[in-house]
């Protein structure tokens, strides 16, 4: 597998576009000729992108604001792309929580999960049959490396990116030799805003200001990644060790470290 050539006609579609990861996805796809469908909440924020994208880079970015953790306007969305040329489809909206599971806001993470599993799994659905008509496509899924291990206080995240995470290294397989891949992107600390609206500002301080990544290099590594057909990139040193003692390490000991860092992050 590899990216499907742009056309006047395809489209490449990126979730939670409007800040982070998502924005420096749709840049990267953008500079290399890709129209644009940029999908999150802000609308004037997504507004901003794509004319942006489109004066700098010459590609239509067309705008579709959806909350996609309601069922009925992530619907919509699937029902659009199921009818389109989707050549690339970046599941990347998400969110996480803080805190023991018992004290937080029941809607609030029920609505994770919808985000973070439910969506991703209703788009790539969605987008899923066109590729494979047209024999050519990817399908790009933002996991962690939190996905790799429990993650004690940050419970309903932990367990949403480790559906992410097999979710998209499964499909990866079952879709050898079909000319569409799938590809995980499992980072770990980037730059984003991903901590202000978690509500969790002590995570900035856990983990040294060298040890993070860019979104923007993080987005660079994916795309370069989904070009070469690679079934999982991993960006930054850091986060490569923390997918290393989650994959290999002893369960039982990461589970009781975390329980006790997330505490005092919580």
């Amino acid at each position: 597998m590899s990216l499907p050539p742009p056309t006047p006609r395809n489209r490449a579609v990126v979730t939670g576009a409007s800040s982070g990861i998502g924005a420096a996805l749709a840049g990267q796809l953008a500079s290399r000729g890709y129209g644009l469908i940029l999908v999150a909440r802000r609308k004037e924020r997504l507004n901003e992108l794509a004319g942006s994208l489109s004066a700098r880079h010459h590609v239509e970015a067309e705008v579709y604001p959806c909350d996609l953790g309601d069922r009925d306007a992530r619907a919509g969305l699937a029902g659009e792309l199921g009818t389109r040329d989707i050549a690339v489809l970046c599941n990347n909206a998400g969110f996480a929580t803080y805190g023991a599971l018992s004290t937080l806001d029941h809607d609030r993470e029920r609505l994770q999960v919808e985000l973070d599993v439910a969506a991703v799994h209703d788009l790539t659905l969605a987008a899923l049959p066109g590729m494979l008509a047209r024999k050519a496509g990817a399908i790009l899924i933002t996991g962690s490396t939190a996905g790799n291990q429990p993650g004690p206080h940050n419970t309903t995240y932990a367990a949403s990116k480790a559906f992410a995470n097999t979710f998209a290294e499964s499909l990866h397989a079952e879709l050898a030799g079909t000319g569409v891949g799938c590809m995980l992107l499992a980072p770990g600390p980037v730059r984003t805003e991903f901590t202000r609206i978690a509500d969790v500002p002590a995570v900035d301080r856990l983990v040294p200001g060298p040890l993070w990544v860019s979104a923007e290099s993080a987005a660079q590594r994916a795309v370069d990644g989904m070009a070469k057909g690679k079934r999982r990139v991993v960006p930054g040193p850091f986060a490569k060790v923390q997918t290393l003692s989650g994959l290999h390490g002893p369960r039982g000991i990461s589970g009781r470290v975390l329980r006790a860092v997330y505490r005092r992050v919580a």
